[in-house]
């Protein structure tokens, strides 16, 4: 790139120049920083790449055989994964015990015979196209490389985990505790929220989201059928009141389908253009879900082939209260990461990376929390609880500001971030202590929601301030999303420039 150089480029040339000049300068400053030695928690690493057959397409035998070549090459990747892991116990530089003592159990849910694998799901059910000596050869090939690659590469890396890296493990919490970590965190600090600001300003930007959503939970507090009780009885109440929850994972499923089908059709309300891709709601694999959040979104195919996923997680639906799914869709789907990335992927005139693999977390993030709160423009939080469902994730994301900058920056434990989330939001305790342990083990990365979506609000207050009454909410969001995903200093510039051909015309 440097040699290209970016001098003789246009506008937007110069431009797709200065995002992949960023996205290559943070991945070298990452390793020199030693990022690779943190290459697997319970939610990310070689051990989830199962979850890749169900991105995939497999419609031909090719398909399976390419599908095949990667079950056979696996122990190659999980000994790349070992190297990496081997060095982090050399240089002592290493997630808590208590974050990692998850492994063990979520290896030994992967490590099972052939048909039983989630490496072996694309065989179970193969197309009619193939035909049954084909579909025989396919079957008994992959049986052969789960039982005599897979697997053993998969005890290989339990064992190094229980035998080598667990007992290495240190107790605290944070990267403040490990060698370099000021310096690392202050990188994905920096590189998840692409700005300048600091973990103690950060900290304290969080201190004052946590209090303004305080007061609005407590002005909302009586009118959820509990009486006018203290916030904290209210959170009790919430999470202790069966009529919040489905009874089951499949009734759990079904509400979410609904929800939204609900959403879809208020979209024209506050957007001019949607994107073509469909979205579908399916279930977190049963591997995995134990371990990870309520839900999470996975993008479609870029040529359109694949919808895109919004997972939500059916594991004990006794903890997923029925007043956050509604909050929860709008974020994960509609109109938050679906419609922001779906509409990127099907941007034209841009290069591929910034259609599918370019992701600034303050953006993308950022715009998915601000998506929450369209909701109610969209008239789509019809009861106090659902609202007060709304205020809980706003709370969810002022309150990580404030644990992930005191566990990584200010020497928290983690019953400390534990005790500060349960007293200041509604949440469950096992999606509390899974959010905790996710803050621990991808640091900086929770940081993005809260400050993207402030800078989003921010930007919004002053077309509308600028505009008065010919601001329109459709134009604005046009211009947010017109370019796919930007650092916020430059998605700034766009709309100040925006503003100012407006005020002119």
């Amino acid at each position: 790139m440097q040699a290209i150089g970016r001098d003789g480029l246009g506008e937007s040339g110069r431009l797709n120049y200065d995002l992949y000049d960023t996205v290559l300068r943070d991945a070298r400053r990452g390793y020199e920083l030693g990022t690779q030695h943190f290459a697997i928690t319970p939610r990310t690493g070689v051990q989830t790449y199962s979850m890749y057959a169900e991105q995939m397409p497999f419609t031909q035998v090719r398909d399976y055989e390419s599908w095949q070549r990667r079950l056979e090459t696996y122990p190659t990747a999980v000994a790349h994964t070992l190297a990496w892991l081997r060095e982090a116990v050399a240089r002592k530089r290493l997630w808590p015990r208590r974050s990692m003592q998850r492994l063990p159990e979520q290896l030994d849910r992967l490590i099972a015979p052939a048909e039983a694998s989630a490496f072996y799901a694309p065989y179970r059910a193969l197309p009619p196209s193939i035909g049954a000596a084909d579909a025989e050869r396919l079957r008994e090939r992959a049986r052969e490389a789960i039982n005599d690659r897979v697997n053993p590469a998969l005890r290989e890396l339990r064992a190094f985990v229980v035998d080598e890296y667990l007992p290495a493990a240190p107790e605290d919490v944070g990267l403040a505790h490990l060698p370099g970590g000021d310096e690392l965190y202050a990188y994905f600090v920096r590189s998840e929220t692409t700005t300048d600001l600091s973990p103690d300003a950060i900290h304290e930007i969080g201190l004052r989201e946590v209090a303004r959503i305080r007061a609005a939970m407590e002005e909302l507090a009586p009118q959820l059928g509990y009486g006018a009780r203290p916030l904290a009885e209210i959170f009790r109440a919430l999470r202790e009141d069966p009529a919040n929850y489905h009874p089951t994972p499949a009734a759990l499923l079904s509400a979410y389908r609904a929800l939204a089908k609900r959403i879809d059709p208020e979209l024209v309300r506050v957007f001019r253009t949607l994107p073509r891709l469909p979205y579908g709601v399916v279930p977190i694999p049963d591997a995995f879900a134990p371990d990870t959040t309520t839900a999470y979104y996975w993008p479609g195919a870029l040529d359109g082939s694949r919808a895109g996923s919004y997972y939500v997680n059916l594991y004990r639906p006794e903890q997923r209260p029925i007043y956050e799914m509604m909050v929860l869709s709008l974020h994960e789907s509609v109109p938050g990461h679906h419609l922001q990335i779906a509409r990127a992927q099907e941007l034209r005139g841009l290069p591929d990376f910034r259609r599918s693999s370019l992701s600034f977390t303050a953006y993308t993030e950022g715009w998915g929390l601000y998506s929450e709160a369209l909701g109610e423009e969209m008239g789509l939080y019809d009861d106090p609880k659902s609202r007060f469902g709304a205020l809980t994730y706003d709370m969810w994301r002022a309150v990580r500001l404030v644990v992930d900058t005191g566990m990584h920056a200010r020497g928290w434990t983690r019953d400390r971030a534990i005790a500060y989330f349960l007293d200041n939001a509604a949440k469950t305790p096992l999606d509390v202590e899974n959010e905790v342990d996710r803050y621990i083990t991808m640091p900086g990365q929770a940081l993005a929601y809260k400050i993207g979506q402030l800078k989003i609000l921010e930007l919004r207050r002053r077309a509308e301030t600028a505009l008065g009454a010919a601001f329109d909410l459709r134009d604005f969001h046009e211009v947010v999303l017109d370019q796919g995903a930007l650092p916020l200093d430059i998605l700034e510039r766009r709309v100040d420039a925006w503003l100012a051909a407006e005020l002119v015309s």
